[in-house]
């Protein structure tokens, strides 16, 4: 069976047949409308992201496949957050906290890619990330959210039988906001706790040149004892 691998990127969820999609699919006279619908089916999810996609063809029937190549889950976490990096201290740390639907979003994108069984697995797989990451996930720290969702706290949202929440980038930051606060004033008091011990430390120090107020013991020949002799 011959076969021919074309490479593209398009942008997630909103392929047209226009270039580069067009142009490289043409030639092959496969139908470019429905090799558009499948990878915009495939894409859904990664709306606004540039999306590596390879269309395997069938040379001698037509027919075709789509391979839907995924960012990082680290990259995909950062961008439904709208932050630029994670925390440089995971377990101290918090710089965001994703919804537990963002969640579920990214999952889903990434189930296919992931060791996972079903949803739920990925989902936890997915939190995994957020730990490494100094992100909280509905305001749980990582292993307590793990342990909710094998709980079964959020089975509703994941199993689709209710509704994912859409949630606004102001709602997002607003909570980012409040981490860092709670971030600074954090730092504030480990700069003012350390400045406190070298104090101490400083203070517990003899002033250079001051006595001691310790007197020296005056070591007396033992009775009958000569004298040592002065060296010249």
């Amino acid at each position: 069976m011959a076969t021919e691998t074309i490479d593209l990127l398009v942008n997630g969820g909103k392929a047209t047949a226009g270039p580069p999609l067009g142009p490289k699919l043409g030639p092959t006279g496969i139908p470019v409308n429905k090799v558009v619908e499948a990878i915009n089916e495939k894409t859904k999810e990664m709306n606004g992201m540039q999306v590596p996609v390879k269309v395997h063809i069938d040379i001698s029937d037509k027919s075709f496949e789509i391979e839907i190549g995924t960012p990082p889950t680290a990259a995909l976490i950062k961008k439904e957050l709208g932050i630029q990096k994670a925390s440089g201290k995971a377990q101290t740390e918090m710089v965001a906290d994703i919804p537990i639907d963002n969640i579920i979003k990214i999952a889903k994108i990434k189930i296919d890619r992931l060791n996972a069984s079903d949803l739920k697995a990925a989902c936890i797989e997915i939190i995994g990330t957020c730990t490494s990451m100094g992100i909280e996930v509905e305001g749980l720290m990582p292993k307590d959210a793990i342990k909710a969702v094998k709980d079964g706290k959020f089975d509703g949202k994941i199993s689709g039988k209710v509704a994912l929440v859409e949630h606004s980038a102001a709602e997002l930051k607003a909570k980012q906001v409040e981490l860092q606060a709670d971030i600074a004033e954090h730092r504030a008091e480990e700069a003012a706790d350390a400045a406190e011990a070298a104090a101490e430390k400083e203070a517990e120090k003899p002033a250079e040149g001051a006595d001691s107020g310790e007197k020296k013991e005056e070591v007396k020949p033992a009775e009958g004892a000569k004298p040592e002799a002065k060296k010249e």
